[in-house]
């Protein structure tokens, strides 16, 4: 279709009249006019914005405000372990759009950025980065330089890395992760996130650790932190500990291994193992309780193949009747039926496997006969991988293996970064209370995510499945070294044992503490490590400990009681699908226990950015498409109008070809607006007491119910169903009603003998045009923030961004009477006028000397209220009849069953070759 916006020369100044005096008792907005640009161009509007935002403190944050009258983000802290990829541009745009919609409906926008700077991902881009590891056991050295300045990409072996203190290597994290986040505020600037840049922290920094040391500090207090030694995941590649929240359940190859057990009077019990390395460490056989095969060895023993131990055959019903032989062995441990099975039955406790995935180098006691003694010393020591060859050999030496081993895939658990297996080891770790181990707080946690809002609402299940599905506490320590550390001591007892029951718990005031550098009250730093004196917790604390309590850390929780009244609990948590189990269920937790509420009375969940594979696109698959490209070759709207386009909680694709499309809207509205904004001089009038004609009322009354169905679909977090909405009017707005009503705008036609006042029909559309203008802007606002804000700058004082969100009351006076349909049926009769040129292959400004239209019944009185613009619009300078079609005369789906039923063509005009 063509554009009114291309090849259009506005009218003289000197020709426009000026607008006569609004009604009285009519509120008018006189828009001034500056310099509108010859050439419209959306390069370079991200910095020129950037600069004039930051220097006004557009989106500073009053904290004058009370807590009604703010809306507080408590926004996602990225990961700084590298770059940031495109899916971090995807749902950090829509948490952006909230912020913008909320701040233009008059809430003042707590709008913070953290950065999540400790962890395993930041320790690993030090090691490799740098060429160092850490080694506790060396001294610092001041102004240490690392032999590498940055390897980054590339895999540095560990016995090539140069070993430092633990003070060294922090502070080697604090360094890079300092120059990555440079790198990530410049490009969420570019992207136009309307962060209030004074509200900013680090899960690392000072104000973090305080929060987070405290907050352990109070959980210890109330009885919600406890330490335990018991069995847990563990990860033999990190050398860590790992929770629940953080497996992923992946195909492992294995065999299945028929093993014989035997029963008193020689009767043979097989069982089928993927495992039987961990023959050694088996307590019981397990059988279901209606398992009639197994009925007569209930309560009986039996003794273990190789290793002559004596064990139970006991009944549980987590046995499966039809999976292998029924009857399962349960060692300590296999796997997490294992842990269920030993704490439910009250087994013994019969481990070898070391932290180091390794079997353990000592004889257990519980190994008594001879050949169970020297085939352990066989294996003690090898990696269970190699102590399964051996076992399976020793197994078909004795006759005690049926079969060979079948070959098959299982479900093992891995740690979400690990690429081994997770053995389960023995040791002493700290857990917060979560539920998974006591009903009345599981239940009361269900209660609380009743109690938030979704959005979209079914992610409401996903939250439910998981605190219902728990099966153990929260697992909050790991053995790191760059996180913040469980604060705590423990005395050492002239016997040079630790009494890790009666932690050295510091006084709040001295927070954050090292416990590995700092000192307890009351002792020395020689007393470090000797009888009478005191250790460190060597832990430190998981990142979801520190993450979980983000409302708290950027609100100022203790720290700035004033502002925390008025942002906590905060308003939206914006974050993925896939850490619904990790960070939102874990900041309930954290909030629930200390403030007794809510963190946060709605959480808007995005999905992922799938590749052209349709596979969720991740730095662990290689698979990301890096940003800061993306948004210098198609510009920040354009990647925002990509991202916007997709709705909460569902996965989209990566689409260049949408950005484009992006792109085109955010050209179109700079072209449209200064089309737009071409009439009436130096001064524009937003009367809408001057909008008289039927078209111009028509429109309005569409933008009108745009207005409110955008409205409706912000306040419901469905940004999608607000741009859809707009966008559609708009292009409608573009192709039919600047087509329409330009002539008129210009003057054309007009019968005025003074030359400073308009016609009555050229102020109204004018005025028309001004107001739909002044609307737009604001309803694209959130979105295509740069583009909008340029045009904002031609004709309106201070930033579109602070500008108050359009409200159907606006435009009511200047639709008075309208109705959507007249634009409507205008659109449809002129798009008949021009197929009837494009199908004679003649230019749209060749005239129509005469015309007749076959209108159906509801578009008549349409075409007939707007037949003035549809003849200028159209160029029909001749007659132009409507007769009301008859049944079945034109297709609704074209032209909205409008036909042209006889035209007569002129000669097309000449055109200018100047």
């Amino acid at each position: 279709m063509s554009s009114p916006v291309e090849g259009t020369t506005p009218a003289p100044a000197s020709q426009t009249p000026a607008a006569p005096a609004p009604a009285e008792g009519t509120e008018v907005v006189r828009a001034v006019v500056g310099e509108v640009p010859d050439k419209v161009s959306l390069d370079g509007l991200e910095t020129k914005f950037d600069a004039a935002w930051t220097e006004q403190g557009t989106y500073s944050f009053d904290r004058t405000k009370t807590r009604e009258q703010v809306y507080s983000i408590d926004t996602p802290p990225p990961t700084v372990s590298g770059s940031l990829h495109v899916g971090h541009v995807f749902s950090y745009t829509h948490t952006d759009v909230v912020a913008r919609f909320q701040r233009m409906r008059g809430r003042e926008v707590f709008y913070p950025m953290g950065w999540d700077d400790n962890g395993l991902p930041t320790e690993r881009r030090v090691q490799n980065y740098y060429g160092v590891r850490c080694d506790p056991s060396l001294p610092y050295i001041e102004g240490y330089e690392p032999p590498l300045q940055g390897a980054e990409g590339k895999s540095v072996k560990a016995a090539d890395q140069q070993p430092v203190s633990r003070r060294n290597f922090v502070e080697l994290c604090e360094r890079l992760t300092a120059e990555d986040e440079v790198q990530f505020e410049e490009l969420w600037r570019r992207l136009g996130l309307s962060v209030d840049w004074s509200h900013h922290y680090q899960t690392i920094g000072v104000p973090a650790r305080i929060v987070a040391q405290k907050a352990f500090l109070r959980n210890l207090s109330r009885g919600e932190a406890y330490q335990s030694e018991a069995p847990g995941l563990w990860d033999v590649t990190f050398q860590t500990a790992v929770a629940q929240a953080e497996l992923e359940a992946r195909d492992y190859p294995g065999h299945f291994h028929k093993v014989a057990f035997h029963a008193p009077g020689g009767e043979k019990v097989f069982i089928e193992t993927t495992r039987p390395e961990l023959l050694a460490a088996c307590v019981a056989l397990i059988a279901h309780p209606d398992d009639e095969r197994y009925q007569g060895l209930f309560g009986t023993t039996v003794t273990s193949p190789l290793f002559d131990v004596e064990v139970p055959v006991l009944a549980h019903p987590a046995a499966q009747m039809d999976k292998g032989a029924g009857i399962a062995m349960c060692c300590t441990f296999g796997d997490l039926t294992d842990v269920q099975w030993w704490r439910e039955l009250q087994l013994p406790t019969r481990s070898i496997i070391n932290r180091d995935g390794r079997i353990t180098r000592e004889t257990p006691s519980w190994l008594t006969s001879e050949r169970a003694v020297a085939l352990f010393e066989e294996i003690a020591g090898k990696t269970t991988f190699s102590a399964r060859a051996a076992v399976v050999d020793a197994l078909r030496e004795s006759g005690d293996l049926d079969g060979e081993p079948v070959a098959t895939q299982r479900k093992a658990n891995f740690f979400e970064k690990g690429d081994k297996p997770l053995e389960i080891v023995t040791s002493r770790q700290w857990y917060i209370r979560n539920g998974g181990r006591d009903v009345a707080l599981r239940e009361e946690l269900l209660a609380r995510g009743k109690e938030l809002g979704f959005h979209p609402e079914f992610m409401q299940v996903r939250y439910e499945n998981w605190v219902g599905g728990l099966n153990g506490d929260w697992l909050v320590s790991r053995q790191r070294f760059f996180g913040v550390a469980i604060p705590l001591w423990y005395p050492v007892l002239e016997s040079g044992e630790v009494d890790y029951e009666h932690p050295i718990v510091p006084d709040e005031s001295i927070l954050p503490i090292d416990p590995s550098s700092d000192v307890p009250a009351g002792y020395t730093a020689d007393q470090r490590g000797v009888p009478g004196g005191f250790v460190g917790e060597p832990d430190v604390m998981d990142t979801w400990a520190t993450s979980s309590l983000t409302p708290q850390i950027a609100g100022g929780w203790e720290s700035d009681p004033d502002l925390f009244e008025r942002v906590f609990p905060m308003d939206l948590r914006p974050q993925g699908q896939d850490i619904i189990r990790t960070w939102l269920f874990s900041t309930v937790v954290r909030s629930h226990l200390e403030h007794g509420s809510l963190p946060w009375s709605n959480a808007a969940i995005s999905g992922w950015i799938l590749d052209p594979d349709r596979k969720k696109m991740s730095k662990s698959k290689g698979n990301v498409v890096t940003p800061m490209g993306l948004l210098e070759e198609h510009g920040s709207d354009a990647v925002r109008y990509w991202a916007a386009s997709a709705r909460l909680g569902t996965d989209a694709a990566f689409e260049v070809g949408q950005m484009k499309i992006g792109r085109r809207l955010a050209i179109k509205v700079l072209n449209a607006s200064k089309f737009a904004l071409s009439f009436g001089g130096s001064e524009i009038t937003l009367d809408p007491s001057l909008v008289t004609e039927a078209i111009d009322r028509s429109m309005l009354a569409s933008l009108l119910e745009v207005v409110a169905r955008a409205t409706e679909a912000l306040e419901e977090y469905d940004h999608t169903r607000a741009l859809e909405v707009t966008e559609t009017f708009f292009w409608t707005f573009c192709d039919d009603y600047l087509e329409l009503v330009k002539d008129r705008a210009y003057g054309a036609g007009t019968t005025n003998e003074t030359p400073d006042a308009a016609a009555p029909a050229t102020q109204s559309a004018r005025v028309a045009l001004a107001l739909a203008l002044d609307t737009l802007l604001r309803l694209f606002a959130p979105f295509i923030p740069f583009a909008t804000e340029e045009v904002w700058s031609w004709w309106r004082k201070g930033s579109v961004h602070r500008a108050p969100w359009p409200t159907t009351a606006e435009l009511l006076p200047a639709t008075s009477g309208g109705v959507p349909v007249v634009l409507v049926g205008a659109g449809h009769a002129l798009a008949a006028l021009r197929k009837v040129k494009s199908e004679a292959k003649v230019s749209m400004r060749t005239p129509i000397l005469a015309v007749t239209l076959a209108v159906p019944a509801e578009f008549v009185a349409s075409v007939r209220a707007a037949e003035s613009d549809i003849k200028g619009a159209g160029r029909v300078t001749g007659t132009f009849d409507v007769v009301e079609a008859t049944e079945g005369q034109g297709d609704p789906a074209v032209q909205g069953g409008i036909v042209v039923v006889h035209s007569e063509l002129g000669e097309p005009e000449a055109r200018n070759r100047g």
